[in-house]
């Protein structure tokens, strides 16, 4: 049996890349990779913003060994799934609401031929998404694993002057404009690389893939983009309908990201029911599943035992 190490710079054979069409006619990528004989359940993987799922080859190879089914899918906008704006390097979306409808409709779709419980993670905006997609009733995973969630920006001037100054900003002319020339945050001297991940290699394998399909690449995100997250993240961590989330959460949280408000999740975390939080120190920058190995296994090691815990077999 290979490594998942071997899973990095290679799609898995097993594996399969499609495109599925949503109720408008788009197209989204999707990333398929049935357990055999008999899988243990089904994971939806969903990554972050401007992420493509090949980064995590390596951490779905670590689940389909362990016997789940694994799918995944580019948000619309960015990877493999087309771009909103007439720059195709630009992350643009008018509303959030199209990433929730998208999830919705592929979670229904897919999940009538899921085998075994299922279960929803997300990654940063990936996150964010799952989360708001069960508080709003759109979907009801067995399990859920929010890794570094997107439910606050961090910035140095707070949520509330941060949105207003994007509003005020991004509001003039096209909102489809670049928000930032660079980077992931414009508020930062520290590199791409520093603000994602402390592992050279991991970092060097989103090159490799950057290298190899050009075409999935994206850059900084619109000004009509940073004015949903803004809006978007406030408006669900003041959602009461968290109070109603039964489905089981764990929560993975880098105190130190850049990127995102881990303060923020704290406080969403405290009003979910059934929520279990698992916090890294300054070891840890924002893509916990792509850290150094001390962190990236400790992070799977916590998610293993989750899944076990709540849905039954091996840790």
């Amino acid at each position: 049996m290979l490594s998942p190490h071997s899973h990095r710079r290679a799609i898995p054979a097993g594996a399969r890349v499609g495109f599925w069409r949503a109720r408008d006619g788009w197209m989204l990528r999707r990333f398929d990779w049935p357990a055999d004989p008999s899988p243990r359940g089904s994971i939806l993987f969903q990554a972050g913003r401007g992420d493509v799922f090949e980064k995590y080859l390596e951490t779905l190879a670590h689940w389909h060994h362990q016997g789940w089914s694994i799918s995944a899918f580019d948000w619309r906008g960015q990877g493999g799934s087309g771009r909103l704006s007439g720059d195709p390097r630009v992350g643009h979306v008018e509303d959030f609401a199209l990433y929730v409808a998208d999830f919705e409709e592929f979670w229904r779709v897919w999940r009538k031929g899921a085998v075994g419980p299922t279960v929803a993670i997300g990654h940063s905006m990936g996150g964010h998404l799952v989360l708001r997609a069960m508080a709003e009733g759109c979907i009801a995973p067995d399990a859920a694993v929010l890794v570094a969630p997107m439910l606050g920006l961090k910035t140095p001037v707070g949520a509330g002057f941060g949105e207003w100054a994007a509003r005020r900003i991004g509001g003039r002319g096209d909102g489809a404009r670049r928000a930032w020339r660079g980077n992931e945050h414009p508020a930062t001297t520290a590199t791409r690389q520093a603000l994602l991940t402390h592992d050279d290699a991991r970092y060097r394998d989103e090159i490799h893939w950057q290298t190899v399909q050009p075409d999935l690449v994206l850059g900084p995100p619109s000004w009509r983009w940073l004015i949903e997250a803004f809006a978007s993240t406030r408006l669900l961590r003041a959602d009461p309908r968290l109070a109603d989330v039964r489905v089981p959460v764990l929560m993975l949280l880098a105190e130190y990201d850049q990127l995102v408000s881990a303060r923020a999740a704290l406080r969403v975390a405290a009003r979910l029911p059934d929520a279990r939080v698992v916090r890294f120190g300054r070891e840890c920058a924002h893509e916990i599943l792509r850290e150094v190995d001390a962190v990236r296994d400790r992070a799977l090691a916590e998610i293993d035992a989750f899944l076990a815990a709540r849905l039954g077999g091996r840790p």
